[in-house]
């Protein structure tokens, strides 16, 4: 990196520090760029990829059947030719990268585990599982929490890169951008804000939790990347299909307006996920009457896909009070000892079910990008849940995000490499009023969460979702008001969730078909209406 006067330039940016933001640094990096990492999060658990929980999958010696098992999670939606790539590039990201680079430690079938580098060489020690929709057993993990086993060494061997510099706490405000063309973005730390200058700039900021009540995402999911590339003219695309786990635990029973509340202050009940694993190991769904109801819904039953799992969670809870996973059929604790911990800590008998409720979980859609993560500006890329890149469809199986994440991002930094930086005029960004009120941020988002958890959820009514867009028009028209005259990061998170919780809403109006986690519903309408949210 280097500075020409005030302003600083690199090689590539890279915006956000999961899987895919690394993965893309990282490919940069071996192309002999200079790579800055501006993430927001503050280590490490900040990032989404350091919760994932059940593993990464991979093709071994089957990529057409993993490839099928896509498609049919996708319910037929997944482009064909991104699944291809994803499969075939699947065993040798993975061996590069996590075993080989990383020497992530997978858990064997042997009690005297190995060092991953010695069984780079065949897959047979591994301890491959199988989760909801996967037709084999396939993934790989480190017990039931791989996402920080393959994240914190991630970030600790780019921290030793000579190439590579990871700016923590830092925020990307607004893309430069010029005729069809990025050239870096607007980076703020400590309330100060600057251009940083590059020849390509990467996306990789995760996904959309912070626009609903309960989410598995970490707290500042607020789909920076998929609003800052909208607003600088890139297409999206697949906005509609937000994907709910099927099992998380969301801490005590709350209604509506406390559990708003108690997420907007980063107070809901510690709220945990429940991997798929635990289902594919032999747990159960029973209902509040103890009875097991996943065979009425799906020949699969508990390893049905995830919408419709979630979709039968949430009907049983609305009709019996209470879902639990019951985890009595497998040796839960040795075999997910940091799940036994979690429930411990938050005083929850195991050994009675764990209470289980549908959270959002991934965003299927987001920035529309190619095989190399290309999006439709000039020099820029977006890789991880803020892509859209077609593998997914209308609904993700399984344990292929991080995969995803990693191909994407490996494909997309090497490809970003060799642009050098053009300095242009940057956005000014003003600060000449007085600060925002104390609740303003706060109370705005607990408006737009009771919007979308209402009307833009597991179902969806179309005269419903019309109501929402209205809501969240006024909304993002209260807030760009303050915009034009603020900086701060608070209220750029404020406007990045309500541009993309109108994109998620416009594409579900526009999309009438149920599939895959876009569930239409028509509401009855000789039902007396309840009250709704406040618009």
């Amino acid at each position: 990196m280097s500075a020409t006067t005030d302003h600083e330039t690199v090689d590539v940016l890279v915006v956000g520090s999961g899987i895919a933001g690394l993965a893309a640094a990282l490919a940069s990096a071996r192309e002999g760029e200079e790579v800055v990492v501006a993430t927001k999060a503050t280590r490490p658990e900040g990032a989404s990829s350091w919760w994932a929980q059940g593993g990464i999958a991979v093709s071994r010696d089957h990529p057409e059947q993993f490839k099928q098992d896509i498609l049919a999670a996708s319910d037929g939606t997944a482009d064909p030719d991104a699944v291809d790539v994803l499969v075939e590039n699947a065993n040798e990201a993975v061996r590069d990268v996590l075993v080989e680079t990383l020497d992530v430690n997978f858990d064997s079938r042997e009690d005297d585990q190995r060092e991953s580098s010695e069984r780079a060489s065949g897959d047979e020690d591994y301890d491959f599982t199988r989760e909801a929709a996967h037709s084999e057993d396939r993934i790989l993990h480190v017990d039931a929490a791989t996402g920080k086993h393959i994240h914190v060494p991630f970030l600790h061997y780019l921290d030793d890169h000579d190439n590579v510099e990871i700016r923590d706490d830092t925020a990307a405000l607004e893309l430069i951008r010029h005729e069809g063309r990025v050239h870096g973005a607007m980076l703020e730390s400590d309330g100060d804000a600057a251009p940083l200058y590059a020849g390509a700039t990467v996306l990789a900021t995760g996904g959309i939790g912070d626009l609903f009540t309960h989410s598995t995402n970490p707290t500042g999911s607020t789909g920076d990347g998929i609003a800052m590339a909208a607003l600088a003219g890139a297409d999206v695309a697949d906005m509609e299909y937000v994907q709910f786990h099927p099992t998380v635990y969301v801490g005590g029973e709350q209604g509506a307006d406390a559990a708003s509340d108690a997420s907007a202050t980063g107070d809901g009940g510690d709220p945990f996920l429940v991997s798929e694993a635990v289902r594919g190991e032999g747990a159960l769904l029973r209902n509040g009457a103890g009875e097991r109801f996943m065979p009425d819904y799906h020949d699969d039953a508990e390893l049905a896909p995830r919408d419709v799992v979630a979709r039968a969670v949430a009907a049983e809870r609305e009709a019996t009070g209470t879902v639990v996973l019951d985890v009595s059929p497998l040796d839960f604790a040795a075999e997910f000892p940091g799940l036994v911990e979690k429930c411990e800590d938050r005083g929850v008998d195991y050994t009675e079910g764990i209470p289980v409720a549908p959270a959002e979980h991934f965003l299927c859609g987001g920035v529309a990008v190619d095989d190399r993560g290309r999006t439709s500006l000039d020099r820029l890329y977006a890789v991880g849940e803020c892509a859209r890149t077609g593998v997914h469809g209308a609904n993700r199986l399984a344990s292929t995000s991080l995969l995803e994440g990693l191909v994407w991002g490996l494909r997309a930094g090497s490809d970003a490499a060799g642009h050098a930086p053009t300095m242009i005029e940057a956005p000014e960004l003003l600060e000449r009023d007085p600060d925002l009120p104390e609740d303003f941020a706060r109370q705005k988002f607990l408006r737009l969460r009771r919007v979308m958890d209402e009307y833009v959820g597991l179902e969806r009514d179309p005269a419903d979702l019309n109501r929402a867009l209205g809501v969240l028009r006024r909304l993002k028209g209260e807030v760009d008001a303050y915009v034009r005259t603020r900086t701060a990061r608070s209220l750029y998170e404020l406007r990045n969730a309500s541009v993309t919780a109108l994109l998620v809403t416009r594409h579900a109006i526009e999309n009438d078909e149920s599939v895959g986690t876009h569930h239409v519903v028509e509401a009855d309408p000789t039902e007396e209406p309840e009250p709704r949210a406040d618009d």
